[in-house]
């Protein structure tokens, strides 16, 4: 039995991690001089990435539920 959740929830969650990592680049971001300039940046948009390929890889794209 396949687990994995539909396509909606997976778009949602796209989403979600797309909101949440513009606004932690706006407070922790390139720029910002919060931890060695560009440091911060860098390890955010690395998580993003991966977060975000555990979605794609994770869902189920032809099933339309959650």
């Amino acid at each position: 039995m396949n687990d994995r959740p539909g396509c909606l929830s997976g778009l949602l969650k796209l989403f979600l991690i797309d909101a949440v990592f513009d606004w932690l680049q706006k407070k922790f971001g390139y720029g910002r001089g919060g931890c060695c300039g560009c440091g911060c940046g860098l390890l955010l948009a690395i998580f993003a990435c991966l977060l975000t390929l555990s979605v794609l890889l994770g869902t189920q794209w032809f099933k339309f539920s959650y």
